[in-house]
């Protein structure tokens, strides 16, 4: 799949781009947030920063018209680096359990790999959905509670805990099925699927 400088030089991949780059100061804080309780509001203000990036870069290309293949790579790409690394420090610190650790980054890994056999088959990149968005946002708000230091005996922490966990797996089902939907009706259909979950 070839991108042309034009298709990659836009506002919206810009900002994902920037989101990208968060990875750095989260990955310095990180190290010591347990030491400095300043750390942890600038770990929190990143991953806010993150989460408004996440949600303009989708809107500002639908209204710029600038959707391109190289933005449908780059957003969710973005997110997964971003969630990678915060979700292997706090399961290295004792803060996560291991089976929402393992369940989380599974479900990238799938989804990831499961991207790349779907481009290859389409030539086309299947994009982020809202139940993919609302999967990586629930998923997004356990993190901040627990760096916010959660009391994890409480309802909420166990909620969130368990949402995140439902809507881990509902998304790799959604987005098994997207993915053999989209091979099943190939290439020149693939516009009509894309429309359709899009709605």
């Amino acid at each position: 799949m070839n991108f042309s400088v034009g298709k990659i030089n836009t506002f919206s991949n810009y900002i994902s781009i920037v989101r990208i780059f968060l990875a750095v100061p989260l990955l310095i804080l990180l190290n010591s947030y347990e030491v400095y309780d300043m750390y942890r509001t600038l770990i929190i203000a990143i991953l806010l920063f993150a989460f408004i990036t996440d949600i303009s870069d989708g809107y500002i290309a639908r209204k710029r018209n600038e959707i391109t293949e190289f933005g449908k790579i780059i957003d969710p790409l973005a997110d997964k680096v971003l969630i990678f690394i915060v979700v292997i420090k706090l399961y290295l610190l004792s803060e996560i359990p291991g089976y929402i650790f393992w369940i989380i980054i599974i479900r990238d890994l799938l989804i990831l790999l499961g991207g790349i056999y779907v481009s290859k088959k389409l030539g086309r990149v299947l994009p982020s959905n809202l139940l993919g968005k609302a999967t990586v946002i629930i998923i997004g708000i356990f993190i901040l509670s627990i760096i916010g230091g959660i009391d994890k005996d409480i309802w909420f922490y166990k909620y969130l805990l368990y949402l995140c966990i439902m809507f881990s797996f509902i998304s790799i089902i959604g987005y098994l099925i997207r993915s053999m939907e989209a091979i099943n009706w190939g290439k020149n259909e693939y516009t009509k699927i894309d429309k359709l979950y899009k709605n």
